[in-house]
């Protein structure tokens, strides 16, 4: 059985981010692989800021106690990982980029002490999705994108997926039947 882990980084539950993603792991399910999905909704856990200690360059390990352990663990178990955010001021919602930053742990027990604290073998797949209310425009995604490539790198996952999504304050996704149906579509051939 295939894990996969999808992390909600909107504040917004049953809107335009969460709609998309529901519609991703609705593909997911039904592409015929045996997965257990989990998703996580960031707002509802206990996850502090990075405050740049110096811990994890020491000992691997974050010295924080919260709701990121069990996001650590999901990481090193799982085969698929999902980012789904809006875009505030061109780059991911802050409750993303709160989980993003105490990816630092990975950064250095990898490059610091040469003792990866997630599983360098295992293959992972990696998704993000991002949707903004403003109008499209060309480079419109392009602040979040190497945020996203360096976090994937940093948990040892193979970015292969992005869904971008424009002007949803005008027209939401679900009222975007091109954009559900490929959101659907990506979700089918997740692993391919």
């Amino acid at each position: 059985m295939k894990k996969i882990l999808a992390l909600m980084g909107s504040p917004r539950k049953n809107k335009n981010t969460d709609k998309l993603l529901n519609k991703v792991l609705e593909g997911i399910k039904d592409s015929g692989e045996d997965v257990d999905i989990k998703k996580v909704y960031l707002k509802d856990k206990d996850i502090a800021s990075c405050i740049a200690c110096d811990s994890c360059g020491k000992t691997g390990k974050c010295f924080k106690n919260d709701d990121m352990d069990d996001i650590y663990s999901d990481f090193d178990e799982g085969d698929g990982v999902i980012i789904a955010s809006p875009l505030y001021f061109n780059t991911v919602s802050s409750l993303t980029k709160i989980m993003i930053d105490r990816c630092q742990v990975y950064w250095s027990s990898k490059y610091v002490l040469k003792n990866p604290s997630i599983d360098i073998n295992k293959k992972r797949v990696g998704m993000f999705i991002c949707v903004g209310g403003a109008p499209y425009r060309e480079n419109q995604f392009d602040g979040c994108t190497p945020v996203m490539d360096l976090f994937f790198k940093a948990i040892n996952t193979s970015y292969k997926h992005n869904i971008f999504a424009s002007h949803t304050d005008k027209t939401p996704v679900w009222e975007r039947e091109d954009l559900m149906s490929k959101a659907y579509e990506m979700g089918k051939n997740y692993f391919k």
